[in-house]
């Protein structure tokens, strides 16, 4: 500017010219605003972490206002109370929130394009059914971790707007989820098979979570880890290429919500302790249902997949299917430990059974670093 703003404004006409109605030239003066402070691109081009520069790349503890004013404007008074219930960073911030948005958006894929459809497998009769029932059950399951975001994000202060924008990013990632295992059940002819009450049992249970941060730990380190072990499981439960091209698009998506989730937990812990008493109450209820609330269909097909068919289901499907749950226990039980919550002497699960000491370390027992 070669001119200070008042200046300016003192050349300026003061009424629109056709309405005479006054004219708003503050915005002129500068407002607020850090002028002169630019963000300037590194070599992925202008990330979120480029443009928190100045006092715009503070995020405040608790947010001043309810509004969805941008963080670092200045805001009019009498701006309208949007009524936001999420106002603490505690409730929705993690430490790596900014890092996974750019990573998700910069990794979108297309279960139309980026499949090879064409290429799909005529498959034997029991390993078609195996598929199809996997699929059926995750096109049901993956929609639950879209709604859970969808029924919090607009609770959430504008302040954090960081976090809004990447749980956004997981609404459509499981959007996607949920078509590419659609797809599948229907374009080799089989067709969605059973979907269980058990199985709605349980995700009513994340849905009607009373908190974010208790319905995020159900989701992320429990419901969505136990998915993630499945998916990384892929080149033992595909069939075919691509039933493995899918659970690796996959997997890299559930990758980025469980690690949103497990620093979300301890970034809420670390700022407000006595929260994790309520964490563990909501894992209490998790894993009560999920050892209640069996799916033997679920179960039966990912022994099939993992034999490679019927024949060989007894002497190796299910012992690699009691691999599978293992892992998924001990990773979970680990999400929790890096979580910072200390789960191993009260977790429902049977960790004896797995050979877990519950009365040694967690960093032993479980291999945290």
């Amino acid at each position: 500017m070669t001119a200070s703003g008042s200046e300016l404004t003192r050349r300026l006409p003061e009424r629109d010219s056709v309405t005479q109605e006054p004219l708003d030239w503050s915005w002129l003066m500068g407002a607020k605003a850090e002028w002169g402070v630019r963000a300037k691109p590194g070599p992925r081009g202008l990330t979120l972490a480029d443009i928190s520069v100045g006092s715009y790349g503070d995020v405040p503890e608790r947010a001043p206002l309810r509004t969805m004013a941008p963080r670092g404007a200045e805001v009019e008074d009498g701006v309208p109370d949007m009524g936001y219930i999420l106002n603490s960073k505690s409730d929705v911030w993690s430490d790596n929130v900014t890092e996974l948005y750019e990573e998700a958006v910069a990794r979108q894929w297309s279960a139309t394009r980026d499949i090879p459809w064409g290429e799909v497998a005529e498959l034997p009769s029991d390993l078609e059914h195996a598929v199809c029932q996997v699929c059926t059950l995750l096109a049901e399951v993956e929609m639950i971790a879209a709604d859970l975001p969808a029924k919090w994000m607009w609770r959430m202060n504008h302040d954090f707007v960081e976090a809004k924008m990447f749980l956004a990013t997981q609404v459509m990632d499981e959007a996607r989820h949920t078509e590419v295992f659609r797809k599948r059940a229907l374009a080799n002819g089989g067709g969605l098979l059973k979907a269980k009450r058990n199985t709605e049992e349980q995700l009513r249970v994340i849905l009607q979570a009373k908190t974010y941060t208790q319905a995020s730990a159900l989701m992320h380190l429990l419901a969505e880890g136990f998915v993630l072990d499945l998916f990384r499981q892929g080149e033992l439960i595909s069939p075919s290429p691509l039933e493995k091209r899918m659970f690796r698009l996959t997997m890299q998506d559930e990758a980025r919500h469980v690690s949103y989730g497990t620093l979300h937990i301890r970034y809420a812990v670390e700022h407000d302790p006595d929260v994790a008493e309520e964490i563990h109450e909501a894992l209490d209820v998790g894993e009560k249902m999920l050892m209640e609330l069996t799916n033997p269909s679920m179960n039966t097909a990912l022994a099939v997949l993992l034999a490679g068919g019927v024949d060989d289901v007894e002497s190796k499907g299910f012992p690699l299917l009691a691999q599978l749950n293992a892992k998924q226990i001990t990773s979970y039980l680990a999400r929790c430990e890096r979580a910072g919550l200390a789960r191993l002497e009260r977790t429902l699960f049977p960790v004896e059974m797995l050979g877990i000491d519950r009365s040694a370390p967690a960093a032993a027992a479980l291999g945290v670093s």
